[in-house]
């Protein structure tokens, strides 16, 4: 399996940080699947594993303990960008995310970062349209209790 390139991008802070250093498990045309250790050492998060839908406009983490005990589910709105050219994928942090806890409960994320990201032009109306909508599916499916997709359990 071809292991690409593959860009976190994010406007709130602004970075970008090539995580293709993470555990390739799976690719396909609609979904990475990768293994990873946090970018930045945290006494309360060993790693995860990442589930990237590239054409639903979403990555799917799960958050394990020190200990390797889950911990929570974390979904980033994301705007997926590939350059076949290059094999490379650019991940871009559309700001709203959705945490699931263990109990179901789903908390819903910096939706005031994307206010304030409109209001100083930081990503355009299209962008946050883009991530309120996939926001919309995404509580949908949880609130039906149809969310992580089935695949993230396996």
């Amino acid at each position: 399996m071809r292991k690409p390139t593959v860009l976190r991008k994010r406007y709130i802070p602004f970075e970008t940080v090539d995580i293709s250093g993470d555990e390739l498990i799976s690719r396909s045309d609609d979904l990475l699947i990768t293994n990873w250790k946090p970018i930045k050492s945290r006494s309360d998060i060993s790693g995860g594993m990442s589930y990237t839908f590239l054409k639903e406009g979403y990555k799917v983490s799960k958050f394990l303990g020190p200990s390797g005990e889950f911990k929570y589910w974390y979904c980033d709105i994301i705007n997926v960008d590939y350059d076949e050219e290059l094999d490379k994928y650019t991940l871009t942090d559309l700001l709203l995310d959705v945490k699931i806890m263990p109990d179901g409960s789903v908390i819903v994320l910096d939706a005031d970062e994307v206010a304030d990201a409109i209001e100083k032009g930081i990503i355009t109306t299209e962008e946050a349209c883009s991530s309120l909508r996939i926001l919309s599916k995404v509580l949908e499916m949880a609130y039906a209790g149809k969310f992580p997709p089935p695949v993230c359990f396996e």
